[in-house]
């Protein structure tokens, strides 16, 4: 399986990340792909860019060493509600939106699968976001027969998360798991390098792996071709290729 885009990438904007947007780029470039998504974290993590990065991201070309370069943010769950930390208005001038929950954005405490669960529905029906970032956690664990479907239902990309193998292993059984309930259910995914280095962009070989193992199916990849990312783009974004 060949995957033609990275869209899940973050730059020194996010502080504990090492590389520059154009060191991220030209990486992309070197791997051959087709797209890449710039998408530092937002504001409640810790070292996050401000407010006016995000609102000044359209100053960065559409087209560099001949990559699709999409404005994005990874944007912080903050509680079960659901609620982001950005606000809609500046999440609807962005091109892509990734969303996830980590400990240090999240109230503290142990929560229930029933907690995460209702969160993760709460952000499914926010129609900016875009991708469903390493939702392996165990902290955050959540149930996947139920939610699964709902983000397929509302266009949402599950992530398989190539920098979980690495710095979040505990999360691997349950991305195992998550994998299986999108074949279960038909719902696509999408594989990315949550890059925080330029020398991981576009390297996928752990996922990849991982979906090789369960036999999950290629049409269901969103980014395992070109005419399947601009269909997807197509339909659920504003970007004009």
């Amino acid at each position: 399986m060949n995957i033609i885009a990275d869209t899940h990438c973050h730059t020194i904007a996010s502080t504990h990340a090492y590389s520059t947007l154009t060191e991220v780029v030209h990486a992309a470039s070197l791997a051959g792909l087709y797209a890449v998504a710039i998408t530092d974290h937002g504001k409640t993590m810790p070292g996050a860019p401000g407010l006016w990065y995000f609102r000044n991201l359209q100053v960065v070309p559409r087209y560099l060493e001949n990559v699709l370069v999409l404005r994005g943010i990874e944007t912080n769950v903050m509680n079960y509600n659901g609620e982001l930390d950005l606000d809609e208005n500046d999440l609807e001038t962005l091109d892509w939106v990734v969303a996830s929950m980590h400990d240090v954005t999240m109230p503290q405490g142990k929560s229930s699968v029933e907690q995460c669960t209702d969160g993760w529905l709460r952000v499914a029906q926010n129609p900016n976001v875009h991708v469903i970032a390493h939702s392996g956690s165990e902290k955050f664990k959540y149930d996947y027969d139920k939610v699964i479907p709902e983000f397929g239902r509302q266009g949402k990309l599950v992530e398989i998360n190539e920098g979980s193998f690495l710095v979040r292993k505990a999360s691997v059984p349950n991305c195992a798991n998550i994998a299986k309930a999108c074949k279960k259910y038909g719902v696509p995914i999408i594989l990315n390098s949550d890059s925080h280095f330029h020398t991981s962009v576009g390297k996928f070989s752990q996922a990849l792996a991982l979906l090789n193992e369960i036999n999950f199916p290629e049409e269901l990849v969103v980014n395992s071709s070109v005419e399947r990312f601009q269909k997807y783009l197509a339909e659920h974004t504003t970007v004009t290729l």
